[in-house]
């Protein structure tokens, strides 16, 4: 740990072993100076919102932004819905660092960008994260607009062979395997549970499964997935919640369902981003009324 409390990696000349690590410990420190140069929060709070979802940063008291392309080394956002923010505010008491738009596996990026900015979240002390996304239902009892509470996902993408801790470990970061039985936080999700029924906030609960994109599912696939117990499915957010448990963040993840898989029987539906964002906008103000009802009390 540094004198002000926050992880400090391992340089690279400090690394054991063969093969490149996934992070570079300049780059990151580089990205850290430059948003606490320019935006002097103390955020303990991170919220990365998904497609349709970014207006939620409309919430935040005392806003300031960074263009992610004005932080060193961080990616940037090509996706339609993706504004390609970091914000800071403050939301019921409590100081934040959103942000507006995400990076995607099939954006062409690797797992150690798309996660870039976690490990700049935790480095800047937060020690909670919130994932939004936008998901397309699986559960025939889903609706178009609903919010499903994720209590836990399948990981297809990294089952063959991407995931985002792959790499020598530095264990002063995190552990070299890391214990996934309980990837979404308890209190965390009970607290969303007892918001949303007080708010009268249409709240599923379910398994996220995440594929890589960005070709929407077949029918096969849809049949697939639901045989393996998924509920909804996503092309973001298993990633990041990887890293942010390796680096010992509580994670609450809720997906926006904008769009709900038809039954087998019937024929088979179109789907497309424009759908999506559609729906997204329906979404946005009841998981903007989610997430300041939980930052309320927690």
């Amino acid at each position: 740990m540094t004198p002000s409390g926050h992880h400090r990696f391992a340089s690279l000349d400090e690394k054991q072993g063969e093969g490149q690590v996934p992070w570079d410990t300049n780059h990151l420190e580089e990205a850290v100076h430059e948003i606490r140069s320019r935006a002097p929060y103390s955020p303990q709070v991170g919220i990365i919102l998904g497609s349709g979802l970014g207006d939620l940063v409309q919430s935040l008291e005392q806003e300031s932004s960074l263009r992610y392309d004005s932080i060193p080394h961080f990616p940037s956002s090509t996706v339609a819905g993706h504004a390609g923010r970091l914000v800071f505010g403050v939301v019921e008491g409590r100081e934040v660092v959103a942000m507006q738009g995400r990076f995607h596996y099939y954006e062409g990026y690797s797992m150690s960008q798309i996660t870039f900015p976690v490990r700049v979240m935790r480095l800047l002390g937060v020690d909670t994260l919130v994932v939004t996304n936008a998901a397309g239902g699986l559960a025939l009892h889903f609706d178009v607009g609903d919010l499903m509470l994720i209590a836990d996902h399948i990981n297809l993408v990294g089952m063959g062979g991407h995931n985002p801790l792959i790499g020598p470990n530095d264990p002063k970061v995190g552990p070299r395997f890391l214990d996934m039985s309980c990837p979404y936080d308890p209190e965390l999700r009970e607290v969303a549970r007892q918001v949303a029924g007080e708010q009268h906030i249409p709240l599923r609960e379910g398994v996220y499964a995440y594929l890589a994109g960005p070709s929407f599912e077949t029918p096969a696939e849809v049949r697939f997935l639901r045989l393996a117990g998924a509920d909804a499915v996503g092309m973001s957010t298993v990633p990041e919640v990887l890293v942010a448990r390796y680096m010992g963040m509580r994670v609450l993840g809720v997906s926006g369902i904008t769009n709900v898989h038809a039954a087998e029987s019937a024929p088979p539906r179109e789907t497309t981003h424009q759908e999506v964002l559609e729906a997204g906008r329906v979404i946005a103000p009841r998981m903007a009324a989610l997430v300041r009802g939980v930052l309320g009390r927690i």
